[in-house]
């Protein structure tokens, strides 16, 4: 599956990449540690470089999450709040879990953004309440950019390291590939299927 995946991302070029990127901060399919990862060992295959890989993945990224800013932005409390009450049990989330993420935004400020994108549950989460918040644009998409640029770049070294262990850990990374995603597959079943709205 790996080597699957590695020809799609070198097929699809560097906008394939920032594609998968956008897709993955708007409603996760792969992670980004899969993709930029596998365009780490892209990279070391000599089938992509560096600098344009970084560029787009975090384009891809910032754009992703700036989707989620300006749905909190521009939607506000009291249009997003029917949205959470009504869609909470496919969103696994309730207001009150808005609440709290936009309580811990304000007492953290704009920093938190930063910080948040080395989060692998957290980093596109910050960017609704940041939205609701009114964080000006121009410091989110900056915070944003910055945060996820050095992810991405860790990312990619990684990948590049990887690639010297690409075929003798192939099979490994069949295996965590395919237990990520059935993990987060059947954890999103298990929130949706024993989802209760506080009293």
């Amino acid at each position: 599956m790996t080597e699957w995946i590695l020809r799609l991302i070198e097929q699809g070029g560097y906008w394939g990449i920032a594609f998968l990127m956008f897709i993955e901060n708007v409603f996760p399919p792969i992670p980004s540690e899969v993709i930029m990862g596998l365009g780490g060992i892209a990279v070391a295959r000599g089938a992509m470089e560096f600098w344009p890989l970084l560029l787009v993945g975090t384009i891809g990224s910032t754009l992703g999450n700036y989707v989620w800013f300006l749905a909190g932005d521009k939607l506000g409390y009291g249009r997003l709040k029917p949205i959470a009450d009504r869609w909470g049990r496919w969103l696994t989330l309730e207001w009150e879990d808005i609440e709290k993420a936009s309580r811990f935004f304000r007492n953290h400020g704009q920093w938190i953004v930063f910080v948040m994108r080395f989060s692998p549950l957290l980093r596109t989460m910050i960017s609704l309440p940041a939205g609701l918040a009114h964080m000006k644009h121009w410091k989110f998409l900056i915070f944003t950019f910055a945060g996820a640029a050095v992810w991405n770049a860790a990312l990619i070294h990684g990948g590049r390291w990887l690639s010297g262990y690409f075929a003798e850990a192939q099979g490994w990374l069949n295996a965590i590939i395919f237990a990520s995603v059935a993990l987060g597959i059947v954890a999103y079943l298990w929130r949706v299927l024993t989802w209760k709205p506080r009293a």
